[in-house]
């Protein structure tokens, strides 16, 4: 199987909520950065599959929390504001390798990570987090969920946080389940 480099990943961000580049000016290139990191050290390219070999396709979206409100409202039945939310287009545990959705090299559409603004920065002031660091964290545990991560179950969330905490380490952001001071 071949390795997945960042070559190989598109990561599309649209900004609907100028308020995120104006608390954070570098927040695009960071969460793309980001969605990179996460989509290289996953290791899907190393399953069999779909994503074996495929060019992936993925889009960000920063926006506000009455867009996240509206979507969590829509797609999750929660009438409130979430801090990320992930639309998968492609159910990795379902997919048969056997049979591949799309021919050979065809690039695969993973899905979309929404990020609400307020919340986001709300819970970065909370726990003392610099709010790019937060925005990574997120963007990182969005696009795990893409790719089949859970934190439904106690062993599940121990192995979702530790591979965020081994990505997020490689960008340089501290570990965001350690108790901050």
């Amino acid at each position: 199987m071949s390795e997945l480099s960042a070559e190989r990943v598109s990561v599309e961000v649209s900004v609907h909520c100028d308020a995120w580049l104006a608390a954070c000016p570098e927040a695009e290139a960071l969460a793309a950065t980001a969605a990179r990191a996460a989509l290289v050290r996953s290791d899907v390219a190393r399953t069999a599959g779909p994503l074996a070999g495929a060019p992936l396709i993925l889009g960000l979206i920063l926006t506000d929390d009455a867009e996240q409100r509206r979507l969590n409202r829509t797609y999750r039945g929660r009438d409130a504001a979430t801090n990320v939310l992930s639309f998968a287009l492609i159910d990795l545990a379902a997919a048969d390798p056997a049979s591949p959705a799309a021919p050979a090299g065809a690039p695969v559409l993973l899905g979309d990570v929404v990020l609400a603004f307020a919340t986001i920065e709300r819970e970065a002031a909370e726990q003392k987090k610099n709010l790019a660091d937060h925005l990574r964290h997120l963007v990182v545990h969005g696009v795990l969920h893409l790719l089949g991560f859970d934190h439904e179950k106690v062993e599940d969330a121990a192995a979702m946080e530790a591979r965020e905490v081994e990505i997020l380490e490689r960008l340089g952001v501290p570990d965001p389940y350690r108790a901050t001071m």
